[in-house]
This record gives structure tokens, C-alpha cells and sequence, in this order.
């Protein structure tokens, strides 16, 4: 079975916002409309979010990499409004140890405190399709994750965006999920039902 597993668009993640990717918003919209397809064809949707305490070493302030972003219960935490989950959708957080980076969503965790790979095992699921935000960390780190755990991995290249510290880190993290098995495909030519027709990776 598959399921769709969104990563991070967030407020903060898209224009605007104190950590923002370029054109971030732009993968809300379709990652919405696949979500919906998804729901109504009963696969799982996952949508996981930074959710940092105040004070982390994940922050520059702290001597981390990054400026304050996505602190729990604030605005730029939020997923972003054009973002419209299914009521049936499970939101994840990880960041919450202020000691932890916490870039895969196989490191975030439930309102219940199950994470990703119990959520994943109890539904039967095998096979993700992964977008959001940033290609070059949060999307890159759950997709080669879920690759290392034997899942398929199908990465929708038109609902993901990268921060690209360095020119080419987005294009650069692709290849590499490509290289690991992951297959490229986008939300229009994905299928919710039966496989998918997508390039590169293992199929």
C-alpha cells in the first residue's frame, strides 16, 4: 500500500517566513490536491512539521546551522494555509529534543508518541510518495530513510523545493535519492491505485 508523506511546508519554510525556500508555497497546492486523492482512495496521509522548542541547538544562536524558525506553537510553526489536509491525515513532529536536529520525518512522532515506521507498519504501507520541504535536508533525509528501511520511495518533483545553501544542493540531493532507488514522478502522474509511471530509481 502506499502513502503520501509531506514534509515540513510550514510557514517559516515558505516567503515570508525566517527560514524561507524559494517558491516554498508552490508545492502546497498540489501536495492539497494529492492529499485529497489519496484519502479518498483510503492510503494514508502523513504531514510532518518542525516543532522546535525555543531554545535548541539546532539554531544559530546556540551555535547550530540555522536562524530560529518553526518554534512549537507560534505562527511560522504552522502548516502553510493553502496546505488543506483530509481530517483523516496524521501530523508528526520532530525538532522537539533541543538537542536533535531532527531533519527525516521517520524521527517525528504522533500526538500519541508512535513513530513513522509503527504508523507505517500498523497500515501495511510499503511504498511512499514524498514532497514538501527542503529537497536538500528535511525531503532528502525522509526519503533516503525510508529507502535504508526497504520502502519504495516515489519523490514528486513538482511539490518539493530546496534551500540550496550551496548552488546545486537540490539538484545534487535528487540524484542522490535517484542513486539510493528512489523513482521521480510528479502529483499529476502519480496513481493512487496500482504503479506508477516515474523515472529512475527502482521503479
Amino acid at each position: 500500500m502506499k502513502a503520501l508523506v509531506i514534509v515540513d511546508v510550514q510557514n517559516d519554510f515558505c516567503p515570508g517566513g525566517s527560514l524561507a525556500v524559494a517558491g516554498g508555497d508552490r508545492v502546497a497546492a498540489p501536495l492539497a490536491r494529492l492529499a485529497a486523492r489519496c484519502a479518498t482512495a483510503g492510503l494514508p496521509v502523513f504531514a510532518s512539521r518542525d516543532w522546535h522548542p525555543p531554545d535548541t541547538a539546532h539554531f544559530q544562536d546556540a551555535g547550530g546551522p540555522w536562524p530560529v524558525h518553526c518554534v512549537r506553537d507560534t505562527p511560522g510553526a504552522e502548516l502553510h494555509p493553502d496546505l488543506v489536509l483530509p481530517p483523516e491525515a496524521v501530523i508528526l513532529s520532530k525538532g522537539v529534543d533541543p538537542q536533535a536536529d531532527g531533519y527525516s520525518a521517520f524521527e517525528a512522532r504522533d500526538e500519541a508518541g508512535r513513530d513513522l515506521v509503527e504508523l507505517l507498519r500498523a497500515a501495511g504501507v510499503d511504498h511512499l510518495l514524498v514532497g514538501g520541504l527542503a529537497t536538500d535536508y528535511c525531503v532528502r533525509a525522509t526519503a533516503l530513510a525510508a529507502l535504508a528501511r526497504g520502502l519504495r520511495v516515489s519523490l514528486l518533483t513538482d511539490a518539493v523545493a530546496g534551500v540550496n545553501v550551496q548552488p546545486g544542493d537540490a539538484d545534487r540531493a535528487i540524484e542522490e535519492m535517484v542513486a539510493a532507488g528512489a523513482q521521480l514522478t510528479t502529483t499529476d502522474q502519480v496513481t493512487v491505485n496500482g504503479p506508477d509511471q516515474g523515472q529512475g530509481g527502482n521503479g
